[in-house]
């Protein structure tokens, strides 16, 4: 029976979490795993030590004022892993506290596994040193990573293909849970926090009064109420909002307008075309300019290495700029094939690996196991 300490810091770690922790369980079906999660990595049968929703902290600020309980649950972490005396300690993602844990459970002699990297090609790659000197085995998930730590770093990553694949598919099999239209739908996923929601929301609201026919539908973000909502979207006929539905959105969306993230990368594995929207404060925009060193924003196109859906960034995000590609993306059938055909080399690409949490579960028990 091998003994698992998985450590994952937010909603997107806990549905890889559980996935990998299923996995591991195939393999090894009396394994003991203890993990820092959520509810799914719970019901996937590991014993949840704390859940993500007590380890949230965003911004420099917020992370300043809550500085002492975050090195509390860093000192606990490290008891607990001691006293659990784990065979392996799998972290995922959530670098600002893992890659603290890494390097003392280096010095504590235990065996460690990085499933999913931090985007240290993006910035930060002052850590990745640190990173290849305490980290055992590292499992990525986007196809550049493996030739980015190679090249530039002389270390052999494993990749293991993307663990959304999987989700997304077996989402596309289930009918739909609850009709949002009889209109034709345009999906507006305008990110997850309130500052960003107010900079970007007020552009594809006021770009929606082109497009009378369609019913525009924002995706809210689980950590918003309604009430922050409805005072957006108020002047506006053509607009609703769905709550914890964002994939059944995507599943009935004819087109999307969706901030830089994730969101991009699980619109285009359900087939929707897109616009990446992004927009910050000019001064945090001028920092992250300086900061970040790729060339450009949405995933779907650093996979692809090309520009596969349009990017406003910034000055470039208006209404009559987003209302353009917006029609192009309903009306022009040439650059719908283009879409089409370019999202299924962007499947395959993410598929390389296999089924991503199967692919790296086995890794993983083979690496504690010795094979």
């Amino acid at each position: 029976m091998g003994a698992y300490y998985i450590i994952a810091g937010e909603a997107s770690g806990d549905l890889h979490g559980s996935n990998l922790i299923k996995e591991l369980h195939k393999l090894d079906a009396v394994a003991n795993i203890r993990c820092w999660g959520g509810d799914l990595m719970q019901a996937a049968g590991a014993t949840l030590v704390k859940h993500y929703r007590d380890l949230a902290f965003m911004g420099f600020l917020e992370v300043v004022i809550h500085l002492k309980t975050i090195l509390n649950n860093i000192k606990f972490c490290k008891e607990d892993i001691a006293q659990f005396k784990p065979d392996v300690i799998i972290f995922i993602d959530y670098p600002g506290f893992n890659l603290r844990i890494t390097e003392w459970a280096k010095q504590q002699g235990f065996k460690t596994v990085f499933y999913i990297s931090p985007q240290v090609w993006a910035w930060k790659e002052n850590r990745v040193p640190k990173m290849k000197s305490t980290i055992d085995k590292m499992l990525v998930i986007l196809p550049f990573e493996k030739e980015y730590y190679k090249k530039r770093w002389h270390w052999d990553v494993e990749y293991v293909g993307h663990p959304l694949v999987k989700v997304i598919e077996q989402e596309k099999l289930k009918p739909v849970a609850e009709r949002i239209s009889n209109k034709e739908i345009i999906a507006l996923l305008p990110g997850s926090r309130k500052q960003e929601i107010l900079k970007k929301l007020p552009i594809m609201l006021e770009a929606s009064k082109n497009f009378p026919q369609y019913q525009f539908v924002v995706g809210q973000a689980p950590g918003q109420e309604d009430i922050f909502y409805k005072s957006i979207l108020q002047p506006y006929s053509n607009i609703s909002s769905v709550s914890n539905q964002t994939y059944n959105l995507l599943k009935q969306a004819r087109a999307a307008l969706v901030t830089s993230g994730t969101a991009t990368l699980e619109t285009a594995l359900f087939g929707v075309p897109e616009v990446v929207c992004y927009k910050s404060s000019n001064i945090s925009y001028q920092i992250a300019k300086r900061l970040i060193k790729i060339k450009y924003i949405s995933l779907v196109n650093l996979i692809m290495d090309k520009l596969v859906v349009k990017e406003l960034i910034q000055n470039d995000l208006t209404a009559e700029n987003l209302s353009h590609e917006l029609n192009e993306l309903l009306t022009n059938s040439a650059r719908q094939q283009q879409l089409k055909d370019d999202y299924a080399a962007l499947k395959r690409l993410l598929s390389a690996g296999g089924d991503a949490s199967a692919t790296a579960a086995k890794s993983i028990y083979n690496f504690v196991n010795g094979n």
